[in-house]
């Protein structure tokens, strides 16, 4: 997800953020710690600063960003998603820095026909190069009500959790020359955007724009402040419990998974693959 403008038996707790300023930010208050950055009037802050919709008609879809940067994160965001009908359109919530060589920290969420699962889409972009994608079918229905999607990235590692349930890990391995995000401040990015030409079954199956207008909904995001507080996430990692969350949600979930790939990388899958 790199263009901004276009665009599950453990718990590890819910997850928050570490601000690049060293000061205490509690959030959840969209109207302070966010800005609607494009969608001319599509995206909205509502019920004083605690809920944030995006929509999107075939004019033009709609996004924000957060105010704040942050270097190394632990985070929570609640998402209620497009109901009905929403093939061809994709929801993003993400963490990226600006430039060619940019970092970023996926959740996409792709939407589908009325009745099938949404798919969620993630990934992880270090010095400019992603090509690191797993997509998970989701258990539940999305958008009836709001779960929580949670990035937990500090020096050692980063997971990517559903409501409290981590889904997956990826680890710093730069001891073997691998890149890891670690220098590069990000901001928090969201967008509702129209993407038929590949989002629902490869794009085959086109957005009907009579069930325009789409809106996802933002709700829950919180915040603590680096050098404040308990710190001891910074040097978290998924235990034994959440390993196996991962593996039972992986078996049970997973429909794509760069690192088995073998038809796209016929020379081997990238080096973060092997144990």
């Amino acid at each position: 997800m790199t263009n901004h403008n276009n665009n599950p038996i453990s718990m590890i707790g819910f997850l928050f953020i570490s601000v690049l300023v060293l000061a205490a930010s509690s959030a959840e208050n969209f109207n302070q710690d966010f800005q609607i950055t494009w969608g001319d009037g599509r995206g909205m802050v509502l019920d004083d600063g605690s809920l944030l919709t995006l929509s999107l008609d075939k004019s033009s879809g709609s996004g924000f960003s957060s105010v704040n940067e942050y270097l190394f994160a632990k985070i929570d965001m609640q998402l209620k998603l497009v109901p009905g009908n929403s093939a061809g359109t994709v929801t993003t919530y993400y963490l990226s820095s600006e430039g060619s060589t940019h970092d970023e920290i996926d959740f996409e969420f792709l939407g589908n026909l009325s009745g099938d699962p949404y798919t969620l889409h993630t990934n992880i972009y270090a010095l400019g190069t992603g090509n690191r994608e797993q997509q998970f079918h989701l258990w539940f229905d999305p958008t009836l009500d709001f779960h929580t999607y949670s990035i937990l990235w500090n020096p050692l590692t980063i997971i990517f959790s559903v409501d409290g349930r981590p889904i997956r890990e990826y680890k710093n391995m730069e001891s073997r020359g691998i890149p890891f995000p670690k220098s590069q401040a990000m901001r928090i990015y969201g967008s509702l955007w129209d993407a038929e030409d590949w989002a629902t079954r490869g794009g085959l199956v086109k957005t009907d724009w009579t069930q325009a207008p789409f809106t996802t909904s933002f709700r829950g995001f919180t915040a603590q402040a680096g050098g404040t507080g308990d710190q001891s996430w910074l040097k978290q990692s998924v235990d034994a419990a959440g390993q196996a969350s991962i593996k039972e949600v992986q078996a049970q979930y997973m429909i794509y998974n760069y690192c088995t790939d073998t038809t796209r990388f016929p020379q081997g899958v990238p080096p973060e693959c092997s144990p």
